[in-house]
């Protein structure tokens, strides 16, 4: 196994920049954080591979701004295996690619089983790449030689994957869609933060009452202060199942707190005052939550439209059935061919008149690709009309 050097002086970080600049063709880039472990998604690892030039593992919290890198290779193709997930916390240090091939969207878009860059990998190169150290704690130092191996191997086979990825999109005449499909990953903009963000605490649906969710709120606003300032993930400082158990025994005192079985993690007891000042608050508050979030363009869940809006769930089981006869013929995942979110939006307030012209002004004002809505705006169109009938069947029936 080959000794892997962790680049953390400026010095070496000028000499890799140098080195990467003399190689040639696309350059394969990863990042590893750890998620799990950290309030924040920063890297703690960058990997970059160019032929002719080598691997080279780059430590950004000791280099910091990595404009130097980008403004060397920000021209060239960059490969990432599921850019999305990557591209974020890229971004956060100076590195802004101006094109990417994602191999793992690639992967998606030629229908193979698995996804997952062993897999891919496997597949494509006969190569088993072992994935025991993706979820580990990156913010680890020294790392482990054995993640440093792992980590430089994600991007020293990733340019032989892209290779074999490309002659695939080429034979199946799928090279224009990737194209379309990358650069959407690539300008795609980050999610806007949730409005109240503690409703996404797990077992928060059998909480009732505003009084004890204005608990709940108190509980994951005071551990995510805590958590951002210790650059620790909430759920290890205490997970949501303890928060949600102190919400519903509501304990009328701190040693009572405290003595809560249920009430978990490695500062349930540390930081006691802490909860306990938010649970009194919460319990006195005169800023009591509604019981359900503010108007927003959140739909309904689907499984509640038949009871709500009967003709939007005809409509969309018509189209979903129809489209998965399209995602078939081109062997595309049904969730590729369009996202399953533009699908609900479209069929609950489907466009007037509906035809496939207003349906694919519709898509595109949702963010849908052009190669999607020329495959599905016609299908949809036609599927709602269908849905649009059937919903109206029963009330003929009764008159």
């Amino acid at each position: 196994m080959t000794d892997r050097h962790v680049i953390d002086s400026e010095d070496e970080y000028l000499d890799a920049i140098t080195k990467i600049e003399a190689g040639h063709g696309p350059i394969a880039v990863d990042a590893e954080r750890a998620s799990g472990y950290r309030y924040s998604q920063r890297a703690y690892l960058i990997q970059v591979f160019r032929r002719g030039a080598g691997v080279f593992l780059f430590d950004p919290p000791a280099i910091g701004r990595f404009d130097a890198l980008n403004d060397a290779i920000r021209d060239e193709e960059w490969i990432i295996h599921a850019a999305s997930q990557d591209l974020a916390c890229l971004r956060e240090v100076g590195l802004d690619p101006s094109r990417i091939f994602d191999t793992e969207l690639a992967s998606r878009l030629l229908g193979l089983d698995r996804v997952g860059l062993g897999s891919v990998v496997e597949e494509l190169l006969g190569i088993h790449l072992a994935k025991e150290h993706s979820a580990a704690d990156w913010s680890t130092r020294p790392l482990p030689e054995s993640w440093l191996e792992y980590a430089a191997l994600d991007v020293e086979l990733l340019v032989d994957v892209r290779d074999k990825l490309d002659a695939l999109l080429t034979e199946s005449g799928k090279q224009e869609i990737a194209a379309q499909e990358f650069e959407a990953t690539r300008l795609r903009q980050p999610k806007l933060v949730r409005q109240d963000p503690w409703r996404r605490l797990s077992g928060l649906h059998g909480v009732r009452g505003a009084r004890n969710l204005a608990v709940a709120r108190e509980l994951w606003t005071a551990r995510d202060t805590l958590a951002r300032e210790r650059d620790v993930a909430p759920g290890r400082l205490v997970p949501d199942a303890s928060l949600v158990a102190v919400v519903k025994a509501q304990p009328r005192s701190s040693a009572a707190l405290a003595a809560m079985r249920d009430f978990k993690g490695r500062a349930s007891r540390t930081d006691l005052p802490v909860w306990w000042a938010a649970l009194e608050r919460g319990l006195t508050t005169d800023d009591l939550p509604p019981l359900r979030p503010a108007s927003s363009d959140v739909l309904p869940p689907a499984r509640s439209w038949s009871e709500r809006n009967p003709e939007a769930d005809a409509r969309l089981k018509a189209a979903r059935t129809a489209l998965a006869v399209v995602a078939e013929s081109l062997s595309i995942p049904l969730e590729n061919v369009l996202t399953p979110e533009m699908l609900r939006r479209l069929a609950w307030t489907p466009p007037v008149p509906l035809d496939a012209a207003t349906v694919g002004d519709a898509l595109r004002g949702l963010g849908a690709r052009e190669w999607q809505i020329e495959a599905t705006a016609q299908t949809i169109a036609l599927a709602f009309v269908e849905g649009n009938q059937t919903a109206s069947e029963p009330q003929k029936s009764e008159s």
